[in-house]
């Protein structure tokens, strides 16, 4: 099983939010997930959510990240 670091849509119509999640890389985009990380609003920019000891161990385990999730990450995190 591939095991990807991506972000899943939610939100309302002209309100959207994206959750960072992981889950099998082969499930649709908002499918199922195996655990949820963080979530990010792209109207503010900036990560409202994140779980950084959660995401380094799925990393660690071997989950791919996705380029828009490394560069949510690498801008906004601290």
């Amino acid at each position: 099983m591939a095991v990807a670091i991506r972000l899943s849509k939610a939100g309302k119509t002209n309100r959207p939010y994206w959750r960072l999640v992981v889950m099998d890389s082969r499930k649709q985009r908002d499918g199922k997930y195996i655990e949820k990380l963080g979530t990010y609003d792209p109207l503010r920019h900036e990560l409202i959510t994140y779980d950084a000891d959660k995401y380094q161990a799925w990393v660690a385990k071997g989950a791919l990240c996705s380029d828009s999730v490394k560069r949510i990450i690498k801008n906004y995190a601290k």
